[in-house]
């Protein structure tokens, strides 16, 4: 693929569902994830592969096991997570843009927080169309969480956020209704974040 205006590193890996390490590596991007529009990039096969196995959840805590037995990787578990807007209904898993993610209703320009702390590393919409103005934050290098359907963004890339921190103002999914999309990522790929929150 060829670089666009406004694409980032995080972003291309986040739209091919690849880890953003791997794309680099691939591509020989040095350490600052830095690449310029026009610059050609191949994508991981890892591309087309589907979602691993998630690892067992029992009394709220979780495995740091590798995904799978064929990935030598050890992914360290996640930080704790809280509900990016109170659950007032209960989320809905749903798939926009063959991502992975929930919708959580609200009202329009209510408080969107951050689930935990970290570095945002995408800040805008020209991502994808089905998430709007979307945020996406790092916490590790495994985890990565994801904001979309968004009013307006009241951070930037490269702002150090911390839990609970207002990141955006709610915004409305492509049918009008007010709703926030949140999305978890390990890496690379997309997990159930039902399965990762606390329960309401």
């Amino acid at each position: 693929m060829i670089v666009k205006a406004g694409d980032t590193l995080y972003g291309i890996a986040w739209r091919h569902g690849v880890d953003y390490r791997e794309l680099a590596k691939l591509n020989g991007v040095g350490s600052d994830w830095r690449i310029e529009v026009g610059q050609r990039l191949q994508l991981p096969h890892a591309a087309t592969a589907k979602e691993p196995p998630r690892p067992a959840v029992a009394n709220g805590a979780t495995s740091a096991r590798a995904p799978d037995a064929n990935r030598t990787e050890r992914v360290e578990a996640p930080p704790r997570l809280e509900w990016p807007v109170p659950p007032r209904h209960p989320a809905v898993l749903t798939k926009p843009g063959g991502g992975l993610g929930i919708t959580i209703d609200g009202e329009s320009g209510q408080s969107v927080t951050a689930a935990a702390s970290g570095r945002v590393v995408y800040a805008g919409n020209g991502l994808m169309r089905s998430y709007g103005s979307l945020i996406i934050i790092k916490h590790s290098e495994n985890w990565l969480t994801a904001y979309g359907y968004n009013q307006r963004l009241v951070v930037k890339e490269g702002d150090e956020v911390s839990a609970h921190q207002t990141i955006a103002l709610m915004g409305a999914n492509g049918q009008g209704v007010p709703q926030l999309y949140f999305e978890i990522r390990r890496s690379g790929r997309p997990v159930n974040p039902l399965e990762w929150l606390p329960t309401p």
